[in-house]
């Protein structure tokens, strides 16, 4: 049963795991590139240390990220001092991306240091409640300390990352008489940085999927509204299908968004596949409500589809309504505590 306490645990777990596979990885470089394995790990210490602190300058810059001058957004500010209140942690600092696509995320490695940053398209495409609601959901982020976690933990993949890219480089330097063998440890190292960042990968997009997950519940809970968090991610989920070509491309700190544009165009693409059985009116056109209702429908997938979800940062945005309607029938029945919300989590 999904609980808070599970949260840490399944936390704890999923670093443990890391752990290891950031711990293989490092040993093997160290025997292939022939380094002691205290000089490897203490290369690898300060590579982490690096990352963890310039990352929120990263995450702002290369999202384009403008911090809000007190005042700029009442509406916002009114609203995220509100629910941070509610959920006794320190009011964030704001931020807006001028950026049409509805988008919201939130950075920081903690939660006296996060900032909430939303896309001007969200302001724009969202009502009121809906918008709340969004911001229901980072909050529930920053409470739980997801930014940290997923920051920290995201090191290795990033490292391993660039240890593939080694090969590709290594095709243009000049050749000599050790350049077969300087080839095979270059080889060696991609094929090790290679099954390094598929698992390190797998681990943390499952940690992401449930720790969304537990911020959809927490947004539920904290704005007694769950409905209006299931059609937010309906109208987020369509708008951000519609992006631009390099806006799908973008992949910066996807793990940080409430909706991820590349997983958006794929459940969009192939509902519109499906346009025939969905539009249920028949005027040729899929409204918010048929989506809702397609995508409730689309939860019941293949083995095949549940394994291609193991590669997703987010659940899939009809999975993520089915167990909002389910916090929604439970609330309707009564007072219910924060504890009871999180038990309609799938993990």
């Amino acid at each position: 049963m999904a609980s808070l306490a599970a949260l840490k645990v399944n936390s704890y777990l999923f670093i443990f795991l890391l752990a290891l596979v950031g711990g293989a990885f490092v040993a093997l470089i160290g025997i292939i590139l022939q380094i002691p394995l205290i000089g490897m790990a203490f290369i690898f210490i300060i590579l982490i240390f690096i990352y963890i602190m310039i990352s929120s300058s990263v995450v702002k810059w290369t999202t384009g990220t403008r911090y809000l001058e007190k005042g700029e957004i009442p509406f916002l500010e009114n609203i995220v001092e509100k629910l941070a209140r509610e959920a006794d942690v320190p009011t964030p600092r704001l931020g807006i991306v001028d950026d049409p696509t509805p988008n919201a995320f939130v950075f920081g490695l903690t939660q006296k240091g996060s900032t909430l940053s939303v896309h001007r398209g969200l302001l724009e495409q969202l009502n009121d409640s809906e918008i709340e609601a969004v911001l229901g959901h980072e909050i529930g982020h920053i409470r739980n300390r997801d930014c940290m976690y997923m920051t920290i933990l995201s090191v290795i993949p990033l490292i391993a990352y660039y240890g593939m890219q080694l090969f590709l480089v290594a095709r243009f330097a000049p050749r000599g008489r050790n350049a077969g063998q300087a080839m095979l440890i270059i080889l060696a190292i991609a094929i090790v940085s290679a099954i390094t960042y598929f698992l390190s990968s797998l681990l943390i997009k499952k940690l992401s999927r449930i720790r969304e997950y537990y911020a959809d519940a927490y947004s539920a809970y904290i704005t007694k509204d769950p409905h209006s968090l299931a059609s937010a991610l309906t109208k987020i989920t369509y708008g951000l299908s519609l992006a631009p070509p390099e806006v799908k491309s973008k992949a910066t700190a996807r793990q940080f968004y409430i909706g991820n544009v590349q997983n958006a165009h794929q459940e969009i693409e192939r509902i519109m596949s499906k346009k025939s059985e969905y539009d249920l009116d028949g005027d040729g056109v899929i409204d918010e409500n048929e989506l809702e209702q397609a995508m409730a429908k689309e939860a019941k997938t293949s083995a095949w589809e549940a394994w291609g979800g193991l590669f997703r940062t987010h659940p899939p945005t009809f999975k993520r309504i089915l167990a909002l309607k389910e916090m929604e029938k439970e609330m309707s029945s009564g007072r219910i505590s924060e504890e009871d919300i999180y038990e309609k989590v799938e993990f």
